[in-house]
């Protein structure tokens, strides 16, 4: 597991602090390689440890649909209602509604499912690698909440590249945020029996609802600093509140799915 971790962030923090100083197609392809690292590095260690065997075993046990159709309603509107939870508490604080964003619905509700093979490219290395072994280790709840921690630093050489949505914004409240989704979609992963399907989608919905109720603040440039919009400490207490459920409703010891890691093959197990 610690091999992931350092490939990954080798990988990506190259990507990333490289693209600073770029512009252009070369750095948009230096940002993909960037974001897809983690999954490429999940894919590459598991075809090492246990070659196509293992890889088959991977993709067939955690690519499945789940069929009842209240984990899509979660996954879809579970950012959209904490959203619209800190609008309203915006309202009732200061009597004055937030900015909203000016993307129509239907470009929105397109863009979620066209977007969500794309999160693949993250999800395939943090909850379908890195989470399974870690909760065998440290249990589901803990697992949860330092995957969270992990991924957000992951993020961090993002905060001082110009034009990223994250440039200059502040990175602690982002951590306290991006812990609760953790939190959040690890619940979805576990109830739905380990579905990247599933966490794809809600990656895919959080990213493409982020804009509906803006959190930046223009100018930003105190990366560490605690100042921020009111409505996105707003959304991050409304994500805290509702993320309070979900450590309760969680297994305390790891799931038989992350006990059982089916890419983890003795040597008889690998390809000649």
């Amino acid at each position: 597991m610690l091999q992931f971790f350092l490939l990954t962030f080798a990988l990506s923090w190259s990507c990333f602090t490289v693209a600073v100083s770029m512009e252009g197609p070369l750095q948009s392809a230096l940002l993909l390689l960037g974001t897809i690292a983690p999954s490429l590095s999940a894919l590459g260690l598991m075809a090492f440890d246990s070659g196509s065997t293992g890889l088959q075993a991977f993709f067939s046990s955690r690519f499945k649909w789940p069929t009842s159709a209240r984990w899509y309603v979660f996954a879809i509107l579970y950012f959209p209602a904490v959203k619209l939870a800190a609008a309203l508490t915006h309202r009732l604080v200061t009597s004055e509604w937030p900015r909203f964003g000016t993307e129509p619905l239907y470009i929105i509700a397109l863009a979620i499912p066209l977007s969500t093979p794309v999160q693949a490219g993250e999800e395939i290395g943090w909850r379908g690698y890195a989470l399974p072994q870690m909760e065998a280790r440290m249990g589901v709840r803990i697992s949860s909440v330092v995957l969270g921690v992990i991924w957000s630093v992951w993020h961090l050489p993002l905060f001082y590249l110009p034009g990223a949505d994250k440039f200059g914004q502040s990175f602690p409240v982002y951590l306290a945020g991006t812990v609760t989704l953790s939190v959040a979609i690890t619940w979805l992963y576990v109830r739905t029996d380990g579905s990247l399907w599933m966490t794809m989608l809600m990656h895919s919905a959080v990213n493409q609802t982020t804009g509906i109720v803006p959190t930046m603040v223009e100018g930003a440039r105190n990366v560490f600093g605690l100042s921020h919009s009111l409505i996105a400490w707003l959304t991050v207490i409304s994500m805290s509140a509702v993320a309070a459920y979900f450590p309760v409703s969680m297994p305390g010891r790891p799931t038989p799915t992350s006990v059982e890691v089916p890419w983890e093959l003795n040597s008889q197990g690998r390809d000649a």
